[in-house]
């Protein structure tokens, strides 16, 4: 799927939460008339620029237009008196606090990976041959000082050996891209599927990471739908039926 990123907008939600923000209005108190108007606006922007763009925000602001016209029926008498009446901005309220906390955790996930990227390591190595000989004690005879003196500037020598030896780890990392398209093609052959099998043959944090990553793109674009039944338990990742 081709995707344009224009501005500082990566998709609607994002436009929205920009808007909600610059307007500093409360997310549990939108001006939904105010928002769905600015909305409109940038989205006959978009359309001037890129057709095939517009379009991914288009679904977005019809929800915002019916959004805006329950806001102009009236309340009924008796629901108001008993305050029972539901605010019709409820929905989507709980959409914008699930993109928020998404995007928070993407942020934090980049974060990590950043910090991994820059670790280095040394592989683990067997010195004692460097350290058996045993220490020469000079009685100031000059032709054991050339002897110690030798030994030294050899075993010197032969630790900077060991210290070159250093090396970076390389890692085999799939890109983004790559784990969505690895993630696509198992679920042609189930629907359902535990968070935790899909990681299981990642060997590092980064491909770890890089299927969370994965799998918050795909549940963007609805292909996939994803619970958990409880805190910090498993996450079920299911395939949703339009796209089966």
């Amino acid at each position: 799927m081709y995707k344009v990123k224009l501005d500082i907008f990566e998709g609607p939600f994002d436009l929205l939460v920009y808007l909600i923000e610059k307007a500093r209005m409360s997310i549990f108190d939108i001006q939904v008339s105010e928002i769905t108007t600015q909305y409109l606006a940038y989205i006959e922007e978009l359309k001037a620029q890129d057709v095939s763009v517009a379009q991914e925000f288009m679904v977005l602001a019809a929800e915002l237009i019916e959004l805006k016209s329950k806001m102009l029926l009236p309340i009924e008498v008796e629901e108001a008196e008993a305050g029972n009446a539901e605010d019709p901005r409820a929905g989507l309220v709980q959409k914008i606090l699930e993109y928020k906390q998404f995007k928070e955790i993407a942020h934090f996930l980049q974060e990590e990976e950043e910090v991994a990227s820059h670790v280095h390591s040394k592989p683990q190595e067997d010195i004692n041959a460097y350290r058996g000989e045993e220490d020469i004690l000079l009685k100031g005879d000059m032709q054991q000082f050339i002897d110690a003196f030798t030994l030294f500037i050899s075993k010197k020598k032969r630790m900077e050996e060991v210290r070159k030896r250093y090396e970076r780890i390389e890692r085999q990392r799939v890109s983004i891209e790559e784990r969505i398209a690895q993630i696509r093609n198992f679920f042609k052959t189930k629907v359902k599927v535990l968070f935790s099998e899909l990681i299981t043959n990642d060997k590092t944090r980064f491909n770890k990471v890089a299927t969370f990553i994965g799998l918050l793109e795909l549940l963007k674009q609805g292909e996939i739908k994803a619970s958990q039944e409880e805190k910090f338990g498993d996450i079920t990742v299911e395939l949703r039926e339009n796209n089966g």
